[in-house]
């Protein structure tokens, strides 16, 4: 171990957290690092990202895609940084990396098992691979064209739209010719998705009536690309396209413990024949799939951006959390941890 390396600072997960009280839950501890063993990569923390689904491993449930946290355990996380000692074939020390890790000031993982990967190229901006190089970026487009099959002149509709994932999926339906719904929480965030993202409709669905404004499309929604899970399901399903399409990419609505009930709705899946499928981008990973060179090619002519909303210091981890859990963020939430 370099000797340069003498302290960690790291998030412990003692508690599943009850509703967002994850300060009564997580805890910030301290270490001496203890040395790699073979097959590990020690990473210099740039970057942890907050993400949505990391909020169902703190609690108890078996049955996700992901198996629960042991309580004690360290908080995983994806992370980008530069490896500064490695006992893994493959990777050097300066090295830029991305994997999932540990919500820490140095992240220690196995390569293979952290879907660790090398950055490589020039980045227009140093965050970019948690943004228009991401794996938000990344899911969105199998959601948008993979999943749900968007073509030009068709309606799509997208929950969170002002999330990490949502916003990125409002771009690549825009960009293929689709005609735009952006479902979100607040005046800020459609005003965004309008004036800057330029969807074609912005919905708040805390302050209108989501189903009615679904309802003025004439013809139906053809593809939904669902973020949420939850009542918004059922304010969508009636106004869905025969033979629509919708999306399952997360249900943040049910990430805290107990499963959601299903759609009250559901008999719209029969009488408009839809299909519903969830997916998930680990699988893709897992299977060798390749960055799409679509999004790259956007993001350089200007069609394709990512909004930060970033916090500094790996002891505001929480704050930038709770801001992401609470709908305070536009676009991808991130923590910057090197100084």
């Amino acid at each position: 171990m370099s000797a340069a390396i003498t302290r960690n600072r790291y998030w412990r997960l003692d508690a599943h957290p009850v509703g967002q009280d994850f300060a009564a839950a997580l805890s910030l501890q301290t270490e001496t690092p203890a040395p790699l063993a073979d097959g590990e990569v020690r990473i210099a923390v740039d970057y942890l990202s907050m993400d949505a689904g990391t909020r169902m491993w703190m609690t108890g449930r078996t049955d996700g895609y992901q198996p629960p946290l042991a309580l004690g355990s360290r908080m995983v996380g994806l992370v980008l940084g530069r490896v500064c000692e490695s006992r893994a074939s493959g990777f050097a020390v300066g090295d830029l990396v991305r994997g999932f890790g540990q919500w820490a000031e140095l992240a220690v993982v196995v390569p293979a098992l952290a879907g660790l990967e090398r950055i490589e190229g020039p980045l227009a901006d140093p965050r970019d691979p948690f943004g228009v190089a991401g794996l938000n970026a990344w899911t969105a487009h199998i959601g948008v064209c993979d999943v749900a099959g968007v073509c030009a002149g068709q309606w799509l509709a997208v929950s969170a739209a002002a999330g990490a994932t949502g916003v990125m999926a409002c771009q690549i339906g825009r960009n293929l010719g689709a005609h735009v719904v952006g479902i979100a929480g607040g005046p800020d965030k459609c005003r965004y998705l309008t004036e800057v993202i330029g969807v074609d409709l912005a919905i708040d669905y805390r302050a209108q009536d989501v189903s009615a404004a679904l309802a003025r499309i004439e013809g139906g929604v053809h593809a939904y690309f669902d973020n949420v899970g939850g009542p918004l399901v059922d304010a969508v399903l009636p106004h869905m396209a025969h033979y629509g399409r919708v999306a399952v990419c997360g249900m943040v609505a049910g990430y805290d413990g107990a499963p959601l009930p299903g759609p009250a709705r559901f008999d719209q899946v029969l009488m408009r024949r839809l299909r519903i499928e969830g997916f998930f981008i680990p699988d893709v990973l897992a299977a060798g799939g390749v960055f799409p060179a679509v999004l790259r090619d956007w993001a350089r002519e200007g069609r394709l951006s990512m909004p930060f909303d970033q916090s500094e210091g790996i002891e505001n981890v929480l704050v930038a959390y709770g801001r992401m859990m609470g709908g305070a963020n536009i676009g991808k939430t991130i923590v910057k941890v090197s100084r």
